[in-house]
């Protein structure tokens, strides 16, 4: 099978890639100067070139405070830009795979959001974002619709980065502590992705890793990890602004990805041993 991937040189699709190819997919992934996902001949003239059999979109305005003061161009990324993949999918008859944010909910709910819970969200980031999944669900019959949240890689900034390179300068260090979510190591959500692929039963789904903790909590575990005597201190999120509000409870309901796949996912706890394991940056026990 022939699979176009776009946004090639991210973090999602610099695991989802390799993953792919060991599972015997052609997978084409142009570079962002050849394939702007914003002009739709462009990528009408891309996937004409390699006729895909199916299309993975990993290409994302993922900076959440930016999208704050740069909504336009956040919208043409994550919205517009989806029409056009959606168009082309229809007009070759082939699915799309696209990814979506915990962000498209005002996280005021208690329990986990379900598939089908109502969107809300708080600031730009999520409504840009939220406009992708639409299109997706208006133009489309065939597509994987997944919704992630808390992401770290080997091959983007995130979360796991930023506290060890504070950790550097700071001996005390505050995070916030009110808000609670799943981290998401890529390659076991590329794994994921994958295997759904592979099922062809298309639909809305939430792939996140298991086990619900927060920032503060999953900062505590990095540092254990890395054999680092750091001293935390919890805060609210109201002690610590940002210039977008976040989802206070990014918790997704799994429902029915086990039931699909046969399997649940593995605790963040996994992924980070492992992710730190690669990046030599795991203590010696």
């Amino acid at each position: 099978m022939r699979v176009l991937v776009t946004g090639s040189a991210g973090m999602l699709a610099s695991d989802l890639i390799p993953v792919l190819t060991k599972r015997g997919y052609e997978v084409f992934a142009p570079p962002e100067d050849m394939l702007d996902i914003t002009l739709l001949e462009t990528v009408r003239s891309v996937a004409q070139s390699c006729e895909p059999d199916m299309v993975v979109n990993c290409a994302a305005f993922t900076r959440v405070d930016e999208a704050e003061n740069e909504e336009y161009q956040a919208l043409m990324v994550n919205g517009f830009a989806v029409q056009n993949l959606c168009l082309v999918c229809q007009e070759l008859e082939i699915p799309l795979v696209h990814f979506s944010t915990d962000y498209i909910f005002d996280g005021t709910k208690d329990e986990p959001y379900t598939i089908y819970d109502q969107p809300n969200p708080l600031g730009a980031y999520g409504r840009t974002k939220l406009l992708g999944e639409k299109y997706v669900l208006w133009l489309l019959n065939k597509f994987y619709l997944v919704r992630t949240t808390w992401m770290f890689g080997t091959y983007g900034k995130n979360f796991i980065d930023t506290m060890l390179e504070i950790a550097q300068k700071q001996q005390k260090i505050s995070v916030v502590n009110d808000q609670r979510g799943c981290p998401t190591w890529t390659r076991q959500l590329a794994e994921a992705v994958a295997d759904l692929i592979d099922t062809g039963r298309y639909g809305v789904y939430h792939i996140t890793s298991s086990e619900p903790t927060t920032w503060f909590n999953f900062a505590g575990e990095i540092f254990r990890l890395a054999g680092l005597d750091i001293e935390l201190v919890p805060v609210t999120s109201d002690q610590f602004p940002t210039p977008a509000r976040r989802p206070l409870n990014s918790v997704l309901d799994p429902f029915p990805l086990p039931q699909v796949l046969g399997r649940e996912m593995p605790s963040w706890r996994v992924g980070l041993k492992e992710h730190l394991k690669q990046a030599g940056k795991l203590a010696a026990k």
